[in-house]
């Protein structure tokens, strides 16, 4: 065959954007011989392309990583639509039967991303489920690990999940007029950004990656915003016991624009705390504050949500001189109102 051209080099790499090749790679793929004139060939035309910066050149010898090609987004100078922001509603407290004290603070844009991160039982779920409730006419898109099951050779709904979508039956309408879903349940364990509706609220309780690939969250949020077009991402994520962010730390934070961390809060399983950790947009200080809340009605609830501060009096050991701090029963915690 006639030499190996740039063009053809180049028409090949417009396929494979954003991958990884190699010299031997591509010699594969125009079936090109050790000893022939273009053997040599590829190299230097990869060494052209690499100072085109249409490659780059990495670690290893003869791999590179084909650059995706972009052009300018123009801004001005044609019509843009200004969209609004996204109108989400967060979960309720029914003591009061109006949405969370801090929810009109957050403000929520398309494309965003909500981290949960909790330690086993501390309401993720709950919070998860609230939040597909509240937005039931937006048609939101669930995926959990423990929502479905399969039996008899297919998905089905967990017998955990359908007890409590049916203690909230009694305040939402899952279905629509023809007794149909009005949300998506996928039952997705691994490949979340895969599965990712476009233009509509997807919440997936919960991310569960080994310990060895931790370092992927990342990888897999930044995924996620990036295929939610107009829509939003809710992301349920562990947190270890004691520890302070949810598992994959900073990696997490990098692509959150809203992080909700849950805590226990004193003895009683069902009192949860509850840390602003961070947000991108906000009408005014928010992060760093702390709520108190009970979780009822079998899991499905929340009741008397409050703001928290740590305790003046043991500094939010809990402690005072050995023995419980008469101040915040041990909690750590304080009402603000107190």
């Amino acid at each position: 065959m006639a030499e190996i051209t740039t063009a053809e080099v180049k028409e090949y790499l417009s396929k494979i954007q954003g991958h990884q090749t190699s010299l031997a790679e591509i010699r594969r793929e125009f079936q090109i011989t050790t000893g022939s004139k273009s053997f040599d060939s590829v190299r230097n035309i990869m060494f052209q392309l690499a100072e085109q910066r249409l490659v780059v050149a990495l670690g290893k010898r003869g791999e590179y990583k084909v650059v995706t090609q972009v052009k300018p987004v123009q801004v001005f100078g044609e019509v843009r639509e200004r969209r609004p922001t996204f109108d989400l509603r967060f979960p309720r407290d029914y003591t009061t039967d109006m949405e969370l004290s801090f929810a009109r603070s957050i403000i929520v844009r398309e494309g965003d991303l909500i981290t949960i991160g909790g330690t086993k039982s501390s309401g993720k779920t709950q919070l998860c489920l609230a939040f597909c409730a509240e937005n039931i006419d937006s048609l939101p898109v669930l995926m959990g690990n423990e929502y479905t099951i399969m039996a008899d050779g297919k998905y089905e709904p967990s017998p955990r999940f359908l007890d409590r979508m049916d203690r909230m039956r009694e305040w939402v309408e899952w279905t629509n007029s023809d007794g149909m879903d009005k949300f998506e349940l996928l039952p997705v364990s691994e490949d979340y950004a895969e599965h990712i509706i476009k233009n509509r609220i997807n919440i997936i309780d919960w991310i569960d990656l080994g310990g060895d690939r931790l370092f992927d969250i990342g990888r897999v949020l930044k995924k996620i915003k990036s295929n939610e077009g107009r829509g939003i991402g809710i992301a349920a994520l562990q947190k270890g016991e004691g520890t302070i962010n949810p598992r994959g730390g900073q990696f997490v934070r990098d692509f959150s624009d809203v992080e909700i961390l849950l805590d226990p809060f004193g003895k009683n399983t069902r009192d949860i705390l509850l840390t602003i950790k961070g947000v991108k947009e906000a009408t005014k200080p928010i992060v760093g504050k702390t709520y108190a809340y009970t979780i009822g009605e079998g899991g499905t609830k929340i009741f008397n949500f409050r703001e928290v501060r740590k305790c003046k009096g043991c500094s939010g050991s809990g402690q005072w001189r050995g023995s419980s701090c008469d101040e915040c029963f041990g909690t750590g915690y304080q009402d603000v109102s107190f």
